[in-house]
């Protein structure tokens, strides 16, 4: 990794960190779904496209969202939600906004910034994805914020913060050799503290059944305020996460945050049912998979027995947010859920 000297830019050094999800919004950046084989056909990414539009429509009761879109695909986004979403037109190779759209920081005036990660498609699982790559710097270029580019392969559903100097992430992802094989723990918790102002970085391991993203946080565990952290837990200790998050519940558990707080551990019981994906896999659907636009929560639901329980335990980590609950199965099907398909910008 190249370090840095003192007066290389960078966006701590320059003033900027990383807000919560929780903070103001400007807006939610979404993609339109576009690679067909990431759901395993042209039938499965229609009804894709289909709950992709009723998000895109769900968070736009609570705030502004801007569709990244092919030029082609335009007419079909439009009309699939309702011309609710402002369409930017886009060279895309896949739909995925929260890791390959751009991680927003600001500064205490308000001036904001955007981090382009370094982008290999979840490990060269997936090609082309040069336009991908490109995909936060493009966005931030619109929105005329500057652009870091951090030495880091990385995308945002395997980061998540307090917005307070503490970071949540697992070795499964940022260690794995098919992203930052060169690298260190200590070269990457040394590029997060540069490029998103973290302070103290808690490291959930290994095993995570989730081979798509490699064990991506944001289907594990989050934040749902400064100390509390949410934490997703198999329905049946035969599931094959169950040991890994009992793992991650302990490491949690010794955690100091960036304010050197204990973490209070809040558990949401995971989907009783187990399915599996066009290819035989384990489908990964996960309730701690949610976003926070401004004044509401946007939660998945599966067709499951858990669905209200975990609808329950939103809405008493965020009582003052209005709840939508949306069928998330047509996304998960693709390998992520509603938080892998959205990007906050702040305010």
């Amino acid at each position: 990794m190249k370090v840095l000297d003192a007066d290389d830019p960078c966006p701590v050094r320059d003033g900027f960190t990383w807000p919560a999800e929780w903070a103001q919004h400007e807006r939610t950046w979404m993609c339109w779904p576009c690679r067909t084989d990431a759901w395993g056909g042209p039938e499965a990414l229609l009804h894709a496209k289909q709950a992709f539009a009723r998000v895109a429509r769900a968070i736009t009761t609570f705030e502004p969202v801007t569709m990244a879109v092919r030029p082609h695909d335009a007419a079909e986004a439009r009309l699939a939600t309702a011309g609710k979403a402002e369409l930017f037109e886009v060279p895309l190779d896949d739909s995925w906004a929260r890791d390959m759209g751009p991680t927003f920081l600001r500064a205490a005036d308000g001036t904001r910034a955007a981090v382009q990660w370094r982008f290999n498609a979840w490990g060269n699982k997936y090609h082309p994805y040069d336009e991908d790559a490109k995909l936060a710097t493009r966005i931030a270029k619109a929105v005329d914020v500057r652009v870091y580019n951090a030495p880091l392969v990385c995308e945002g559903g395997a980061i998540h913060g307090d917005g307070e100097g503490t970071l949540i992430v697992t070795e499964q992802t940022l260690l794995n050799t098919n992203r930052n094989p060169e690298l260190t723990q200590q070269d990457v918790e040394e590029s997060l503290a540069l490029y998103v102002g973290a302070r103290r970085i808690v490291w959930l391991g290994e095993g995570f059944s989730d081979d798509e993203t490699d064990g991506h946080i944001d289907n594990i565990a989050c934040f749902v305020a400064p100390g509390r952290v949410l934490v997703g837990i198999p329905s049946s200790k035969s599931h094959p996460d169950y040991e890994p998050v009992m793992e991650a519940i302990q490491r949690l558990s010794s955690a100091r945050d960036a304010h050197g707080r204990a973490l209070e551990i809040i558990e949401l019981a995971q989907p009783l049912e187990q399915r599996k994906d066009a290819r035989g896999r384990l489908l990964q659907a996960s309730y701690v998979n949610f976003y926070l636009p401004n004044g509401g929560v946007v939660m998945p639901a599966f067709d499951d027995a858990n669905d209200e329980k975990a609808r329950a335990v939103l809405a008493d980590c965020f009582p003052d947010r209005d709840i939508l609950q949306i069928d998330a199965l047509d996304i998960v099907e693709g390998g992520g859920g509603i938080h892998c398909i959205t990007q906050q910008e702040p305010a």
